[in-house]
């Protein structure tokens, strides 16, 4: 009811997937009594918190509890994630080389003597306007007019009616650096190019407004095409707050890490061995090999990796119901979906109901 101080419990039977009902607190005496008065239940199916254990171990002590798959991997990567923190400086150096800057074919070379190259289709762009807004200019158009004609904000026109010459406009990456390496790094930004916030309806400013400006003035094209200039001006950037000739590659993170293995392999023993449990988790996990839990938590105890050891002890106190989860065909996905739509129930009456009205619109909801 309250994110991070205040939960309830909601109930759902598997077979029919219908929420049965809702308890209005997570505590293990109120599911303990709720179980209590209904004897027939056989199975439990249950995340790893422990008052949901010690509620369905009190209430239904008949009952086969069943920890959920998903949690499980969950924890794992967690875990996971851990360990290879631990170990991130033997990553150092094992990161694939990042791509060099695919350079256009055929591209133009500037016979001005600008600094600036020539080719580069945002350094051509913004010379083709410069130089369209400059013609208008002096064929006596105002700029208001001259606005309207090529579709740009006043604010840009402005920008490039004031400048001399278009690389006025070039700065940022390239700014106070000699020639030479501004042809080797084709990273620049152009400056003023960003519309300004205009007033929306209720009189609120609107953001998206202004980005749809500045998307149709400077990048008029596709959205895949937009996401590969992003990661490759990304990747210049990265290049160039390098230090100079610097071959060091960036080491990973470890969340990226514990991604599917790419690039060159990781020399280091204790990430092997990761590895190996990882795998052999997710072999258990979907062939539903729970009998073969207790080998694979002896495994992990004889590797020095902690963040696997906390894992294992966790299990450890749930051992029964987790190699019932790694065995049997049971669940509690249907639950997490009811929990979804309990959430959208709530904020359609927030601040006008309690949690009768909550729990009556839950069960009764079709």
């Amino acid at each position: 009811m309250r994110k991070g101080h205040v939960y309830g419990t909601v109930l759902v039977d598997v077979e029919t997937r219908r929420p049965i009902d809702l308890l209005p607190d997570r505590e293990a005496s109120t599911l303990a009594k709720w179980l209590a008065k209904r004897p027939g239940i056989e199975v439990v199916c249950r995340d790893r918190a422990p008052f949901f254990a010690e509620g369905a171990t009190a209430g239904a002590p008949q009952a086969v509890q069943v920890a959920d798959r998903w949690h499980l991997w969950h924890n794992l990567g967690e875990a996971a994630e851990r360990c290879v923190a631990d170990h991130r400086a033997c990553l150092r150096g094992t990161a694939p080389e990042p791509p060099c800057p695919v350079e256009e074919p055929n591209a133009p070379t500037d016979s001005s003597g600008s600094p600036w190259p020539t080719g580069h289709r945002f350094a051509d762009r913004t010379r083709a306007n410069h130089a369209a807004v400059h013609a208008l200019l002096a064929a006596g158009h105002s700029r208001r007019t001259i606005q309207c004609q090529l579709g740009m904000t006043y604010r840009t026109v402005k920008l490039l009616a004031d400048a001399t010459a278009p690389e006025d406009l070039f700065r940022g990456q390239w700014q106070g650096r000699p020639p030479c390496s501004m042809s080797t790094s084709p990273t620049w930004t152009i400056v003023g190019t960003k519309a300004a916030p205009t007033r929306g309806r209720h009189g609120r400013r609107s953001c998206r407004s202004a980005t749809r400006a500045a998307t149709s003035e400077l990048a008029p094209t596709s959205a895949p095409s937009a996401s590969r200039q992003i990661q490759s001006l990304r990747h210049r950037l990265h290049l160039a707050r390098s230090p100079a000739g610097s071959s060091a590659t960036p080491t990973p993170s470890p969340r990226g890490r514990t991604a599917p293995p790419q690039g060159r392999p990781v020399h280091c023993p204790e990430l092997d061995a990761l590895t190996g449990h990882v795998r052999s988790f997710a072999e258990i996990l979907t062939e539903r090999l729970g009998q073969r839990l207790p080998a694979w938590l002896d495994a992990v105890r004889n590797d020095n990796l902690p963040g696997l050891h906390s894992l294992a002890a966790g299990i450890d106190r749930d051992r029964d119901a987790v190699i019932a989860g790694l065995t049997l065909p049971w669940n509690s996905g249907v639950a997490e979906g009811h929990v979804n739509r309990i959430k959208m129930l709530k904020r359609q009456m927030f601040g006008r109901a309690g949690f009768p009205l909550l729990r009556k619109r839950v069960l009764l909801y079709r």
